[in-house]
């Protein structure tokens, strides 16, 4: 008879997930309509944005040598990543709460999402991408004012020496 492997020790069979049962149908049903993007806090930043004229992509994924990441909001030309990151998703250090069931889940998936963002960061950084990151609970306003000073061209840089090519009728000619 030959010798099998038991499957918990066999490579290619891959360990079950072990979830934890929901507390009740209620639960169950809030955890399965969250929404991984158009969230409202990240529709109400697109809809400020779009009414002052910015066109973005909007989950837009971008394949970087490190790893894939796909931000909220995406300006591809002046590569200027935004996202819009949930309070309770992201442990937010003023409105996060360490959920109190199911405890052995959460904590380490709740760690797990935050090192992801920032490894994301880094890549978009590493890259030559502006990240900016906001909380779901700051206001729209201020929310829009990060955005638009991020867009705003940086001193000494105008259209003038886009590129390095200069402008057919320099400023003061006329």
């Amino acid at each position: 008879m030959a010798d099998k492997a038991a499957p918990e020790t066999d490579p290619a069979v891959k360990p079950e997930k072990r979830y934890p049962h929901p507390a009740s149908p209620a639960r169950s049903a809030n955890m399965k309509g969250n929404k991984r993007a158009n969230t409202k806090p990240e529709l109400a930043l697109r809809s400020a944005l779009h009414a002052l004229g910015y066109r973005y992509r909007k989950d837009f994924r971008i394949d970087l040598p490190l790893r894939r990441v796909r931000p909220d909001i995406a300006f591809t030309r002046r590569k200027i990543a935004v996202f819009v990151d949930g309070c309770f998703w992201h442990a937010c250090p003023e409105h996060g709460s360490q959920p109190k069931n199911n405890e052995w889940y959460w904590s380490p998936k709740l760690a797990k999402n935050v090192e992801r963002d920032r490894a994301a960061d880094a890549a978009l950084t590493q890259a030559g991408w502006t990240v900016i990151r906001l909380w779901e609970h700051v206001p729209v306003p201020d929310a829009v004012a990060a955005v638009v000073a991020a867009l705003a061209p940086s001193a000494g840089t105008s259209m003038d020496d886009h590129a390095g090519i200069p402008a057919i009728d320099p400023p003061g000619a006329r």
